[in-house]
């Protein structure tokens, strides 16, 4: 019977066939360990050697490291394994040896590892790490769907840009001017005056020279965008959103944030409601910190936004920045006007900010003054201000960074290591 090792479990007692790597492997005269990976886990095969024929014996300490092969023997329960099962051996059929695998058991450095990196994925922590993003994403789904929300896909390809053009990938759209997206936001402003709760998960793209543990030039966005929800709504949905991801990646990969070592402690007090901060209080609060350097109308750094998420030790909402540091289309508020109906969601323990959103400009005049005012190409945007001639209502959202969002919740320290293959300043391979 061919099974895998994350549903071994169902066969304790009984004889199956597994198709595996060697991940590693121990051995001595009598017995022999070999740690296989299949994709769906990690487990141990036990080989001993009065146990099994000499070419069999002979094979499991001779097999090198990510040969590939089908062992088959019976799976016992075993309680010093993460799993709570190990296979006792009895054959191993080798379907390909492989030969000077270049990421041994020692150490290496991030480059190699990273020059490496479609091979760098089968190892435990980056397989652990993975395994969290797709419970994030699996979660995402079932979390929108629950609510009520409808699946919109925005282009890749846009003629315009929610946040100006400075940091944006242009290309030519045959005889036109075209841009990579760096936020399907617009288009599902559009989509929610059509479907009332909409959302999209897609790769979005910001040509911006950082090289900090933070950034990626090519990232994953989930969006959300409501129709009838004010900002204090959509505030509501994305604490319980983030919160039902961490509780679900809590329920799900259990033995991954073992495996990463992850401190759960620290997820397990994510839960509604989020504390929230306006920046005017934050500005006080950091001045009151020794922060010297942050003045009113200036944007925060890591440093601050650490600064305030430690005071917290949870997800907090700063609220209400300065109109001139955001993007033209955020709804003023209305108790001062030099500010605007936002906020920025700030993970824990230094993972900065995982969510920006903001209650959108419903008015037509004042939306054609903004984008005047941020001498933005008009006519890219009639279809933008259409939605406000017909039929305009409030509406709010946000997007989430799911890599960030990784990171955090899974506790590794860079970005890098949260998308599969990713894509910094100067890396563009493999």
């Amino acid at each position: 019977m061919k099974t895998t090792i994350k549903e071994a479990k169902n066969h304790i007692g009984q004889e199956v066939t597994i198709g595996a790597w060697l991940h590693n492997k121990r051995s001595s005269g009598k017995i022999a360990f070999l740690q296989l990976r299949d994709g769906t886990g990690f487990m141990q095969g036990v080989v001993v050697k009065s146990e099994v024929d000499e070419d069999t014996f002979a094979t499991a300490k001779n097999i090198t490291q990510e040969s590939s092969l089908y062992v088959t023997g019976t799976i016992t329960e075993d309680n010093r394994s993460d799993l709570g099962y190990e296979m006792q051996v009895k054959s191993i059929d080798i379907i390909q040896e492989a030969h000077d695998y270049p990421i041994t058991p020692k150490n290496h450095g991030t480059e190699f590892l990273m020059d490496h990196r479609h091979l760098w994925l089968r190892s435990k922590k980056q397989h652990a790490v993975m395994k969290i993003r797709n419970e994030i994403i699996r979660a995402t789904y079932e979390f929108f769907h629950e609510t009520g929300f409808v699946k919109i896909d925005p282009p890749i390809l846009t003629a315009s840009a929610p946040e100006g053009t400075s940091e944006l990938f242009h290309t030519k759209y045959f005889d036109e001017d075209a841009f990579l997206s760096q936020s399907g936001q617009l288009y599902l402003e559009a989509a929610a005056m059509a479907y009332g709760k909409v959302f999209s998960f897609g790769p979005t793209f910001r040509a911006e020279k950082s090289k900090t543990r933070r950034h990626l030039i090519e990232f994953w966005m989930i969006e959300g965008e409501m129709a009838f929800y004010e900002h204090a709504d959509s505030l509501e949905v994305q604490e319980q959103y983030v919160t039902h991801v961490v509780q679900s990646v809590l329920k799900n990969c259990e033995l991954e944030l073992k495996i990463l070592d992850r401190d759960t402690s620290k997820l397990e007090k994510v839960k509604t409601p989020f504390p929230r901060i306006t920046y005017d209080d934050a500005i006080e609060y950091l001045k009151e910190q020794g922060f010297d350097d942050i003045e009113w109308g200036e944007d925060f750094g890591a440093p601050h936004e650490t600064a305030i998420a430690n005071h917290y030790d949870l997800p907090v909402f700063i609220t209400n920045y300065p109109t001139k540091i955001k993007p033209f289309y955020m709804q003023p508020n209305p108790e001062n006007e030099d500010t605007v109906l936002c906020a920025d969601l700030i993970a824990p323990e230094g993972y900065g900010e995982i969510i920006g959103g903001s209650e959108r400009i419903n008015d037509l005049d004042l939306l054609e003054e903004r984008i005047e005012e941020h001498q933005l190409d008009r006519e890219s945007y009639n279809y933008y201000l259409d939605l406000r001639r017909y039929g305009s209502v409030p509406h709010s959202g946000f997007g989430l960074g799911l890599e960030r969002t990784v990171a955090w919740i899974s506790g590794v320290e860079h970005v890098r290591e949260t998308a599969p293959f990713p894509r910094l300043l100067n890396r563009l391979y493999p």
